[in-house]
């Protein structure tokens, strides 16, 4: 058994005082700045003060200590990984690129936190590390030079709330097709002999029951005989946990949210009067546990990005980018009372994560039907494909979140698409046989997922061609949603497409494949892992567009 962040208490008798000691000593062949005494800072400058949010402050205050997210000033440029035909290369170049930036830029931070016996866990998805400390780490951490940012840790709840979720026992064997399969095409295309064959979705949520009847066979850690949970499954939740506890080693889910998203994309029980609830149900999943009970943290939500850029074993070694997965599914979101003040961190991570080729889906939210309602990363970044929730007589849920988005005085318009998003009926983890109907944008973005499984197995040229597929899935969304009463955001009305309220519009997968030009189908990876030592062979080629460039001009100095 693993573990995870060793959250130790930072010692009062002494230890804020090695803290700031250590901050100046070591790198600097054991010589104390002129300019930090020895011990912790007692007056940091406006600037460096600058870098604190304001809950860190609040969590740190009268000696308490608290988990922080330290985000540093030096980010790698992994925007070449867009140019990279071959799938492998380009998995293995940003996850290569992103570990060595990290390991190289945190060298000085990480050997004076470790000095100083304070906890922390170093992330390369981000450059960025979790701290545990009180108020003199705080400010010893905003001191340095090669800090960006320090954001708070909170955990906080994002999925629906019960009134939304509206959640409902479902009929065991319908013997039917969810009306949201067939709302976005989905069997058009599997009758063009496309069911997601060679795909592979990740669900980042609050777990999966692994074992459910109607998405055991699509877990690519199972091959009909035997388990293997390596490479295909990581708890990011390292102490509660409910009912599946901490650092599970097998796929568990302590809500039921993460269930039933994974079966929207995948799900399909293959049995006479079969469950058909799934988008693309030949497609493999894999997954990550990145809330507690459904309370996620920035923390969390990295370590699981993390992991699809690159998964590991169960011992979280060994990393394969060669088996991330193509599509997430992110029915979640960070709002401000989170920590996600700028939400830097997360933005870096999806532009990182679709960098390495991975589409990275996210619902819209919750919060509407008032206009600039999208405001939680990372539904609202330029990166996020954003998608907004509609009901079976294709209108838009009262719930579904709008935009432009204006928390980041940005203006952009939100969300991308739209798809089924209430009473969407899929599987749940009380047992291997139940299903629940619930209602949200965390139920419609997992259609989107499994259309983009749908249309990479139909058209392998776009295959990890982010920018190419969001353009695919817009141009041939259908535009036809109802709006009660019209509504009119960011200045454009509900008629002029795109919009604020539904974006392009409701998502298409049959109009998507026929959309782009026909290609030879080629699997891009198969169901089971390699070995430690083997590698997987891509045959396929992207059509890839570069994303802007990420520079960075700091240098790190560990001392002031």
């Amino acid at each position: 058994m693993r573990t995870g962040v060793n959250v130790r208490a930072v010692t009062r008798a002494g230890g804020a005082l090695a803290f700031g000691l250590a901050l100046c000593l070591g790198l600097m062949g054991g010589q104390a700045s002129a300019g930090m005494p020895a011990g912790a800072p007692s007056g940091i400058t406006a600037a460096q003060s600058s870098k604190i949010d304001a809950r860190v402050l609040k969590d740190t205050a009268d000696g308490k200590a608290a988990e922080f997210m330290v985000v540093m000033a030096s980010q790698a440029d992994v925007s070449a990984g867009h140019n990279i035909k071959n799938h492998d290369e380009r998995g293995w170049y940003v996850y290569n690129t992103l570990k060595a930036h990290a390991e190289r830029t945190q060298s000085g931070i990480r050997s004076v936190l470790s000095a100083s016996n304070v906890a922390h866990k170093s992330y390369w998805a981000v450059n960025a590390l979790l701290v545990t400390g009180d108020r003199s780490v705080v400010d010893s951490v905003a001191a340095r030079s090669d800090v960006s940012k320090i954001e708070s840790n909170r955990p906080t709840r994002w999925i629906e709330k019960p009134e939304i979720a509206n959640e409902t026992k479902a009929n065991v064997s319908p013997n039917a097709i969810e009306w949201g399969v067939m709302n976005v095409k989905a069997p058009e295309v599997w009758a063009l002999g496309f069911r997601g064959q060679g795909m592979v979705v990740g669900g980042l949520d609050t777990g999966i029951r692994w074992t459910h009847n109607a998405i055991k066979n699509q877990y690519r850690g199972w091959d009909g005989v035997n388990a293997d949970h390596n490479y295909n499954w990581w708890d990011a939740i390292h102490s509660g946990g409910g009912t599946c506890g901490p650092n599970t080693q097998a796929p568990c889910d302590d809500n039921g949210h993460g269930t039933h998203t994974v079966g929207t994309s995948v799900g399909d029980d293959g049995n006479p009067g079969p469950n058909q609830i799934g988008v693309a149900p030949a497609a493999k999943w894999i997954g990550c546990r990145n809330m507690n009970q459904g309370n996620g943290t920035p923390a969390t939500y990295t370590e699981c990005f993390q992991f699809t850029i690159a998964p590991t074993d169960l011992a979280g070694q060994n990393a394969n980018p060669a088996l991330r997965p193509h599509v997430l599914i992110n029915s979640w979101g960070c709002p401000v009372s989170e920590g996600c003040t700028t939400g830097e961190e997360l933005r870096t991570i999806v532009e990182n994560t679709q960098a390495a080729g991975i589409f990275v889906q996210v619902s819209a939210g919750n919060a509407g039907p008032g206009c600039s309602s999208v405001n939680d990363a990372p539904g609202h970044y330029a990166a996020s494909f954003s998608t907004g929730a509609i009901d079976i007589n294709n209108t838009i849920a009262g719930f579904s979140s709008r935009g432009p988005v204006t928390l980041d005085g940005s203006g952009r318009m939100k969300p991308n698409i739209s798809a089924p998003g209430v009473n969407v009926r899929s599987a749940t983890r009380s047992s291997d046989t139940a299903y629940t109907s619930l209602s949200g944008t965390s139920m419609a973005g997992p259609h989107v997922s499994g259309v983009v499984a749908l249309l990479w197995s139909a058209r392998p040229a776009l295959v990890r061609d982010i920018a190419g597929t969001k353009n695919v899935l817009q141009n041939s969304a259908n535009p036809a949603v109802n709006v009660p009463g019209g509504q009119t955001c960011g200045g454009i009305p509900h008629t002029q497409i795109p919009n604020n309220t539904f974006g392009y519009g409701r998502v298409d997968a049959l109009a998507a494949v026929n959309s782009v030009q026909q290609g030879t189908p080629t699997p891009t990876v198969t169901g089971t892992p390699p070995t430690a030592t083997q590698t997987r062979t891509v045959t396929s080629t992207a059509i890839v567009t570069p994303s802007a460039t990420r520079t960075s001009t700091s240098t790190p100095n560990p001392c002031l």
